[in-house]
C-alpha cells in the first residue's frame, strides 16, 4: 500500500533518520474531505517536527566540530 514518510535528515548514517510521520494512504481514503484535511494537518506537523529536528542536529554538529583557528590555516610537517 502506499506510504506518506515524513523524516529528518540526512543525519549522515543511512536508515537512521528520524521518522516524523509515517502513514499508508488509498484512494479510497480521499473520498473524505475531512480525511484530507486532517492528513494535511498532520503533515504540517511533521514538516515542522522534522525541520525542528534538522535545526537540533546542525546545532550538535556545530558543537562537536573542532574550533577554526582565526585567519591562519593550519600547517603540518
Amino acid at each position: 500500500m502506499p506510504q506518506i514518510i515524513v523524516t529528518a535528515g540526512p543525519t549522515g548514517q543511512q536508515g537512521s533518520d528520524p521518522v516524523m510521520l509515517r502513514e499508508r494512504v488509498s484512494p479510497a481514503d480521499f473520498e473524505s474531505k475531512q480525511f484530507a484535511a486532517n492528513l494535511v494537518e498532520r503533515l504540517g506537523w511533521a514538516v515542522l517536527d522534522a525541520t525542528e529536528a534538522e535545526r537540533h542536529q546542525s546545532r550538535v554538529a556545530a558543537e562537536e566540530r573542532p574550533p577554526e583557528r582565526a585567519g591562519r590555516p593550519l600547517v603540518t610537517a
